[in-house]
C-alpha cells in the first residue's frame, strides 16, 4: 500500500480549521449549559431549589441544549479521529521510508 505523505499533511491542514471550530462550538455549548439551567430555574414557579432544578432539567429547552452538546461532541470526535488517522498514515510512511533506507544499507554492505 503506497502512502502519499503530502496527502496526509493536506488532510490534517484541511481538517484543522473544522476541528478548531467544532471545539469552539462545543466549548460554547458546555459553558452555556449552566446559564440555560439557571435561566430555567429563575423562570420556574417552584419555590424550592430542588423543584426549580427538576423543572429546569426536564424542560424541552434544557434537553435540546444537551442534545446540541452531544451533536457537537460527536463532530469534534469524528474530526479528531480523522486527523489522528492521517497522522498514523504519516507515521507509517516514515517507518516504511526508514525501513527501506536500512534495507538499502544492508544490501550495499553485503
Amino acid at each position: 500500500m503506497e502512502i502519499d505523505p503530502n496527502k496526509c499533511i493536506n488532510t490534517i491542514w484541511e481538517l484543522a480549521p473544522k476541528f478548531a471550530k467544532a471545539k469552539a462550538i462545543l466549548a460554547d455549548l458546555e459553558n452555556a449549559k449552566s446559564s440555560v439551567k439557571s435561566d430555567l430555574m429563575k423562570a420556574s414557579n417552584e419555590t424550592t431549589i430542588a423543584g426549580q432544578e427538576r423543572e429546569a432539567y426536564s424542560s424541552p429547552q434544557y434537553k435540546e441544549h444537551c442534545k446540541a452538546i452531544g451533536i457537537a461532541t460527536h463532530e469534534v470526535e469524528v474530526l479528531r479521529l480523522q486527523i489522528k488517522c492521517a497522522e498514523l498514515r504519516w507515521e507509517t510512511w516514515r517507518t516504511q521510508q526508514a525501513n527501506e533506507r536500512q534495507f538499502d544499507k544492508m544490501i550495499r554492505n553485503v
